[in-house]
């Protein structure tokens, strides 16, 4: 097994409607991710965050953070940001596959399984998870690392995600078992 780490719109700006509910959930997704972003990075597996572009268009994180930043979400952004090493993507729909370079990256690098996690659960988080899906790629959606603006809607998304998309939704304390 080859696992890659996929960190979703976690560089965000929250302006839009129930972002502000989506912010504070977000809040309790960020040690989870970090966690697993240590492990995995140990491991020498890849860390691939793909992030809604904000119409800059440039793959270019740097740009992206100082558009979305302020101060209701520094403290997410500067804790979850990108490393030099890490992997860069911009996508323009919901799907981190649709219009990307995700694909030929996780070919290149010899992926097979995907440990999806990020914002926001029922939206870019579930529509990556089933194109994954059909993709053939073994799924794990870590429930303590994914957030939705609504609590119900997320659960929804994680039921979806198991019980449809064959993902497991194990939290992220477990990592170590999922490695194995």
């Amino acid at each position: 097994m080859k696992c890659a780490l996929i960190i979703i719109d976690m560089i965000n700006d929250f302006k839009f409607a129930h972002g502000d509910l989506l912010l504070k959930h977000t809040k309790s997704i960020v040690k989870p991710i970090l966690h697993i972003k240590e492990t995995i990075k140990k491991q020498g597996a890849p860390i691939i965050y793909i992030n809604d572009h904000y119409n800059l268009w440039q793959a270019d994180f740097e740009k992206i953070i100082a558009t979305c930043q302020h101060e209701q979400n520094t403290d997410i952004i500067e804790q979850i940001k990108p490393t030099n090493d890490d992997y860069f993507l911009i996508k323009p729909k919901h799907s981190a596959f649709y219009g990307t370079a995700l694909q030929t990256l996780l070919h290149q690098l010899k992926v097979d399984t995907l440990i999806l996690t990020g914002i926001a659960g029922n939206i870019c988080v579930l529509f990556t998870a089933n194109d994954a899906y059909m993709r053939e790629y073994k799924i794990w959606a870590p429930e303590n690392a994914i957030a939705s603006a609504d609590i119900q809607d997320n659960q929804y998304a994680l039921t979806m995600m198991n019980q449809v998309l064959k993902a497991s939704t194990a939290k992220s304390s477990l990592i170590s078992s999922f490695l194995q």
